[in-house]
């Protein structure tokens, strides 16, 4: 009998403790990650003043949304990255190349409109493609990792606006880059295959900067993927497209279909990453699905012209490369604004025939923070839970 009473009572604590720690896991889960930083990497889907810093502003009428002035964004208003930044309870990320009137003790922003992953052998007035790619990325990220803690040791106005050392551990790192690789490519009339190609070198180059990363501490990384670019005004307007090319919606189809080329690509990178790094939690967020869903089904959520910039000017997408965004031309000696922004941009997907409107990028960010388009299905506040 005393026997029995012994095993029952240890059966009793062992329950007991059990349902604690299971009681401690779901308290874990529920409070969510704390990212006291995010380090951005990317191009101008979350640029948020670096090409504008380096190469001049980008000017009115980008801006007025939110923020009623140019702000270094290439949109009427706010990123997906700013959404997420305000999601986690941070301000919205500094360029690290902006030097007037930043702060970066919540993390900094590497990318910068134009960027590719791969080094390109062009200048930014030749292609229109950033000269700042991944790999500068990172040497910038590597420079701001060592010398912000140099000078933050020295205290006073260093303390305050750069980032204290436990940052570059816990907090999370997000990358949004490999259009413009494609892109870049197709605007050489490199046939499809050809762009296909070099998707898998994009990705090994794309490996390494988040292993450089890991080694540095980096723990907790959310990757999107590239969105539909077959979808864009730019592209539609200075490709070479066939009728038969066109799907139901208006996209290029096999455009896209390189998109989803590199995109499958990635999730494969993510998945080895994430055995080749144990301690890292890598999430794989599937923007692409979000962006064409939208695009397919405007007016289901509230938007019209889906493939039509907001602002801009002339042509089937209004969209003319020559006379962009904000662009003027003379008449009679005296510069005319043609280049106007469209009456309501919140019930416009495309902002200027490259990148989307603020309304369009609430709601993708919308649609991704919960995880219901992630690998693993981890929700943003949970990206630090590794699969």
């Amino acid at each position: 009998m005393e026997i029995l009473k012994h095993c029952a009572a240890k059966f009793i604590t062992l329950v007991a403790v059990s349902l604690a720690l299971l009681a401690n896991a779901t308290n874990a889960t529920s409070s969510g990650c704390h990212f006291p930083a995010i380090y951005n990497f990317g191009d101008s889907n979350s640029d948020t003043g670096g090409l504008s810093a380096a190469f001049g502003q980008a000017g009115a009428p980008s801006g007025e949304t939110y923020f009623h002035q140019p702000a270094g964004r290439y949109c009427d208003g706010r990123l997906v990255i700013d959404f997420i930044a305000k999601s986690v309870g941070l301000p919205y990320l500094s360029a690290y190349l902006d030097s007037v009137g930043s702060n970066f003790s919540h993390g900094a922003n590497f990318a910068t409109a134009g960027s590719t992953i791969r080094p390109q052998n062009t200048t930014l007035h030749q292609s229109g493609f950033s000269p700042i790619s991944l790999n500068v990325q990172w040497y910038q990220y590597n420079d701001f990792h060592r010398r912000s803690q140099a000078f933050r040791s020295q205290g006073e106005v260093f303390k305050k606006i750069l980032p204290a050392a436990e940052t570059f551990s816990e907090g999370l790192y997000t990358f949004d880059i490999g259009q413009n690789d494609l892109t870049a490519g197709l605007f050489l009339n490199m046939s499809t295959n050809e762009v296909k190609a070099f998707v898998p070198d994009a990705i090994d180059q794309f490996n390494n900067i988040v292993k450089n990363i890991y080694s540095q501490g980096g723990r907790s990384f959310w990757i999107h993927n590239t969105g539909p670019v077959g979808c864009l005004p730019y592209v539609l307007e200075r490709v070479m497209i066939t009728a038969g090319e066109i799907d139901h919606v208006g996209c290029a189809g096999s455009i896209n279909d390189v998109c989803q080329f590199y995109n499958t690509k990635l999730k494969e990178a993510a998945e080895q990453l994430r055995k080749d790094l144990p301690l890292a939690a890598i999430t794989y967020v599937d923007v692409y699905s979000v962006k064409y869903d939208l695009i397919s089904h405007a007016s289901r959520y509230g938007f019209a012209h889906p493939l039509r910039a907001c602002c801009g000017h002339g042509g089937k997408y209004n969209y003319n490369r020559n006379v962009g965004c904000g662009g003027k031309i003379k008449v009679n000696g005296t510069e005319v604004l043609i280049g106007k922004s469209c009456q309501n941009p919140s019930v416009v997907i495309n902002w200027d025939g490259v990148h989307y409107t603020e309304a369009a990028n609430r709601w993708i960010f919308d649609q991704i923070v919960d995880g219901s388009y992630s690998n693993p299905p981890n929700s943003l506040k949970m990206a630090c839970r590794a699969s």
